[in-house]
């Protein structure tokens, strides 16, 4: 017969005892925060301020931008709590708001990366006819459904593991994950592996062909358009293709850690990946997109130099 155990808090096992290298693991946690706040921000009022960059490009980047610090918030300031605090644990309610919160910033960008994909397949592809298709009304539906599907998605996911009896609390992890509360469970949890896989293929196969698909008509209309035309879709294509191929790069990492034993790695070696996935993005986005997109990057200097 199992022993259920009530669980009223998790122990988060891979923090370790750091002596004063903690103050050190602070401050440069603090420091990429404030980085990302300010980067964030800047590009976010750079957008909403100036009417000439009120076009779909530049408002589904404000979308990505805003995600960013809605997932930063949800990671960083518990990370600069937990790296000062002697007792790493967490409640239950807060562990599972904070996998709310983490898990919608995930899918949100990923749905905001495939919806950018389409605008620009659009926008090379269709110069002529880009206005009409792209209206003010379908860049709304766009950015809403980019929101609101993850939202009502990782809703119904918590709403399965929160119930689940469990048998120990440690997650071995700097924060709180969904799949490392599901393996602590010893009440059934397929109905969680069934949405869980179910969900994650989904969401891969769609965004995936759709991004496939778009950037193959590029490539088709670049090889076989002006030197104009090629040197407009890689000005536009070449910050979110990286910024892609970052996120799908810490998204492996990912899925490498969870799924497979990784005890024969470096225990900080294992936190960095795990942490590579939810801050890559924050930190290389406004990086690339603010050095790249000339119109951000002058609008960028006008603001801070007062000179708009």
């Amino acid at each position: 017969m199992i022993n259920y155990t009530h669980v009223s808090f998790f122990t988060l096992a891979a923090y370790r005892d750091t002596g004063l290298l903690k103050y050190l693991y602070f401050t440069i946690v603090m420091s990429l925060y404030i980085f990302i706040i300010c980067a964030n921000v800047l590009l976010i009022v750079v957008i909403c301020l100036n009417r000439s960059l009120h076009e779909p490009m530049y408002l589904f980047l404000c979308s990505l931008f805003v995600n960013e610090l809605c997932g930063s918030t949800g990671l960083f300031p518990f990370l600069l709590v937990q790296i000062l605090s002697d007792i790493h644990t967490v409640s239950v309610p807060f562990c599972f708001l904070q996998i709310y919160c983490l898990y919608s910033y995930i899918n949100v960008q990923f749905c905001n990366l495939a919806v950018m994909s389409y605008d620009r397949y659009l926008a090379i592809c269709y110069p002529l006819q880009y206005n009409k298709r792209m209206t003010s009304k379908k860049v709304a539906m766009l950015i809403a459904v980019t929101w609101l599907f993850p939202f009502f998605e990782v809703a119904f996911m918590v709403s399965l593991s929160a119930p689940l009896q469990l048998c120990g609390n440690i997650i071995h992890k700097v924060y709180c994950d969904n799949h490392s509360v599901v393996k602590l469970s010893c009440s059934d949890t397929t109905v969680n592996n069934i949405q869980g896989l179910t969900y994650t293929v989904a969401i891969i196969v769609c965004v995936v062909t759709l991004i496939l698909y778009t950037y193959m008509k590029i490539l088709k209309v670049c090889f076989s358009g002006s030197k104009q035309t090629r040197q407009k879709a890689v000005r536009t294509c070449t910050p979110h293709l990286a910024s892609l191929l970052n996120f799908c790069s810490g998204g492996f990492f990912e899925v490498v850690q969870s799924r497979f034993n990784m005890n024969s790695v470096p225990n900080i070696l294992r936190v960095f990946l795990s942490l590579y996935f939810l801050t890559c993005q924050p930190l290389f986005n406004p990086v690339m997109y603010g050095l790249k997109l000339s119109k951000i990057r002058s609008l960028c200097k006008s603001l801070i130099f007062g000179k708009m």
